[in-house]
């Protein structure tokens, strides 16, 4: 089973502990985004260091992060956004979920490499 990964402020953690990821309960702090509301109906979820890193620098919360270990949860279940981000279209019990990088602020270094993705870019035309 893939190790899935949820990035989020730190003034959210309490609400997590208590009652796992669930998109409906977005209040302590925005999204990672800056949103004050649900962009899709489920929790983000990162598939590899490299997009942990991503969310990371784009994090509009104004303050550190956390991110979260998921269990439970295999990557066909996930869904895609038109922007290409993974999504979990439900909510996960904090039984699935542990703390795994306390207040993080920094990106994961340079030289992590992504996972190649399942779909293939086409080859651009003159190219």
């Amino acid at each position: 089973m893939p190790r899935l990964l949820h990035v989020s402020s730190v003034l959210n953690r309490e609400s997590i502990l208590a009652h796992g990821l669930d998109w409906t309960r977005m209040g302590a702090a925005p999204g990672i985004a800056g949103s004050r509301m649900p962009e899709e109906e489920g929790v983000f979820l990162c598939r590899d260091e490299f997009e942990v890193a991503w969310f990371v620098r784009m994090n509009n919360t104004g303050g550190p992060i956390d991110v979260w270990a998921v269990t439970g949860i295999e990557e066909d279940q996930l869904l895609i956004t038109a922007n290409g981000l993974s999504y979990f279209p439900g909510r996960m019990p904090n039984s699935q979920i542990t703390l795994a990088d306390r207040a993080a602020s920094q990106p994961v270094p340079v030289g992590t490499q992504r996972r190649k993705s399942k779909q293939q870019k086409k080859p651009r035309a003159g190219k």
